[in-house]
């Protein structure tokens, strides 16, 4: 694998072994980055279920300020460490070997707030309500969340956040969401 855009183009990273992880590929990266390129410089980023921590590090390459990279699987969380020492940019990740809900609440506690988060859960997991609902305080007015699913399904979601844009790459499916605007009555 490698980094498509930005400081480190062209630079090559690893991806966990087995078939617990299904890395991001280059071309459907290349898309999503092109799309959301405005939204990325000075970003704070979260990627939740961050396999190899392809999006995290493709968006500090672009030019995010830094990113929260999550996953509860231990080669994982072992191959983001190397990555981001491989591509000089562990002064701009956090890495948290948690599942998604501790990972929520400590950064809730912490008061983090971020302009986009990356969710590419197992495709098994089509049910995202409660992952989109614990996510409410953790996202900006104008963030993006950008969901990876499989393309033949579409995960379930919760109210507060609008879908504005989807695409499909073969196997793999891109949903782009925002919050919903505040109504003040």
């Amino acid at each position: 694998m490698r980094i498509i855009a930005g400081m480190a183009r062209g630079r090559t990273f690893d991806a966990p072994q087995g078939l617990d992880t299904r890395p991001t590929l280059d071309r459907v990266r290349e898309n999503v980055f092109n799309i959301l390129q405005m939204k990325v410089r000075g970003a704070q980023v979260l990627d939740l279920f961050s396999g190899s921590g392809a999006m995290a590090f493709e968006a500090i390459s672009r030019g995010a300020e830094h990113a929260v990279l999550v996953d509860c699987d231990r080669a994982a969380n072992a191959v983001q460490k190397r990555n981001a020492e491989k591509l000089r940019m562990t002064d701009s990740c956090r890495i948290l070997l948690s599942d998604w809900q501790q990972a929520v609440r400590l950064l809730q506690g912490e008061g983090k707030r971020f302009d986009a988060v990356f969710l590419d859960p197992p495709y098994r997991m089509h049910d995202m309500t409660a992952v989109f609902e614990a996510l409410k305080p953790l996202v900006k007015e104008d963030a993006v969340i950008l969901l990876e699913h499989e393309a033949k399904t579409f995960p379930a979601t919760c109210d507060g956040f609008e879908l504005y844009d989807s695409r499909k790459y073969g196997v793999a499916g891109v949903s782009f969401f925002r919050p919903c605007p505040v109504e003040v009555g």
